[in-house]
């Protein structure tokens, strides 16, 4: 695997992660989940920044994904089944899914598609 690759590729992945986060979140779809005055910016970027590196790490040492429609595809088959799993532990504590669950899921499957195709982007433009 190489290091420059993977490095440059995760930091990139974890902006864009934050700033789709950010774009879906805070500014399209503010109500599916309201701001409240407990959410630390802190540790949204480090989930961020840990989500974008296991994408990088996958797409460098075991895939070698290095195109942008190619990330596009993992990206959003890995955040499909990344997003339906944690959803459906974050409801096993719930009564019921609320009504915001498929575009939950959408959004996050969209977002990690991006993701996923800066970051292989980078990969092919880093290797080298």
């Amino acid at each position: 695997m190489n290091t420059k690759s993977f490095l440059m590729s995760g930091i990139a992945g974890t902006f864009v992660c934050f700033l789709l986060g950010w774009l879906f979140y805070g500014i399209l779809f503010p109500d599916v989940y309201p701001q409240n005055d407990e959410e630390c910016m802190l540790f949204i970027f480090l989930g961020c920044l840990f989500y974008a590196f296991t994408f990088a790490l996958i797409f460098n040492r075991w895939a070698q994904i290095s195109t942008f429609s190619s990330g596009i595809k993992a990206g959003f088959l890995l955040g499909l089944l990344w997003s339906l799993s944690m959803s459906f532990f974050m409801y096993a504590s719930k009564e019921s899914i609320d009504s915001n669950f498929l575009i939950l899921i959408a959004i996050d499957a969209v977002s990690a598609a991006i993701m996923g195709g800066i970051i292989a982007l980078v990969i092919g433009k880093t290797k080298a």
